[in-house]
């Protein structure tokens, strides 16, 4: 059972950067505006524009996060806060600050442990670049059946967790993949994730986005299957287990047949019968591997559980 929030819970806004000397500044004044209480974290991450200088004079506390990669930012952000919800970010100034509100309403009703801003409904003419739209669509979609949800936007970065979300949410990936295992993570662990249609800038002239479409798009699905060979491994491997036994049984229906019709019984097609032998062994093999990893995921989140809840009741 997740934690209750306090009756006034204390708002980090958090704000990885790299290159944001251009937008950071009114980025930080824009959430000042609307979160007056909140404390304002810049993670710089090796930038060399004056990004760090702008944030300190803007008010924000600025910390370096030496390892370069988005993924090495966020982990750093949910160890190095403490504060009962966290509003995350970009500093590129695409996003309004204005509906944070709408953002934090079902966290603070205690509806979601994880609100995401969708963009795809309300974004200008030059947000996305060519092919990103449908690669988000592509990938939620695998999400979608994957996990049984209804995730429309897995790339937003800009989102709002409690800390008890943070606190069960591993991030073991470097780079900008962080926000499909950020929607990864939440959803095997059951936790609950709202989206809230938001508007999306472009850019302003002059900033640039540090996406490369193909290659973080690689990155993002090989992070993909990662994630569901091994958070899901009966999905897995009894899905390759079938495919294979289809496969063996094409192969091997031939040469079956004709040693039924062969009046002395004869196997004419002896390689394709090796191999669809072995197609046939691998699939129960592959099913075989499927079933016990399910077994061992189980308990090991059975035990997760059982450690959290043993954490909690001692700081009560």
């Amino acid at each position: 059972m997740a934690d209750a929030l306090p009756t006034k819970p204390s708002v980090a806004v958090v704000i990885p950067c790299y290159q944001e000397a251009q937008t950071i500044g009114k980025v930080i004044a824009d959430f000042r505006r609307e979160l007056p209480a909140a404390t304002i974290y810049v993670y710089d991450n090796n930038c060399t524009d004056g990004t760090a200088k702008i944030a300190a004079q803007a008010g924000a506390i600025v910390r370096r996060e030496k390892r370069q990669g988005k993924g090495y930012v966020v982990a750093a952000m949910f160890d190095q806060t403490d504060e009962d919800i966290l509003v995350m970010v970009d500093g590129d100034d695409t996003y309004e600050a204005s509906h944070v509100h709408k953002l934090l309403e079902p966290i603070l009703r205690g509806d979601a442990d994880m609100t995401v801003a969708t963009r795809l409904t309300n974004h200008g003419d030059n947000s996305f670049r060519p092919l990103h739209v449908a690669g988000n669509r592509l990938v939620s979609g695998i999400i979608n059946w994957w996990a049984g949800a209804n995730v429309s936007d897995i790339f937003s970065g800009y989102r709002a967790f409690t800390r008890d979300s943070v606190r069960h949410i591993p991030i073991t990936v470097r780079g900008f993949d962080v926000e499909t295992e950020l929607t990864l993570q939440a959803l095997y662990r059951g936790q609950v994730i709202q989206e809230i249609p938001a508007p999306y800038r472009s850019r302003p002239a002059g900033s640039f986005s540090k996406l490369n479409t193909f290659s973080d798009g690689f990155r993002v699905l090989l992070r993909l299957f990662l994630i569901l060979k091994s958070y899901k491994p009966l999905t897995f491997f009894g899905g390759l287990g079938l495919l294979l036994l289809l496969l063996g049984t094409a192969i091997g229906s031939w040469p079956v047949y004709s040693f039924f019709t062969d009046p002395q019984h004869t196997v004419h097609h002896l390689p394709s019968a090796v191999l669809a032998a072995t197609l046939v062994l691998l699939a129960f093999f592959s099913l075989g591997v499927g079933l016990i990893l399910n077994s061992i995921n189980l308990r090991l989140l059975e035990l997760e559980k059982m450690v959290t809840k043993s954490g909690n009741q001692n700081l009560k």
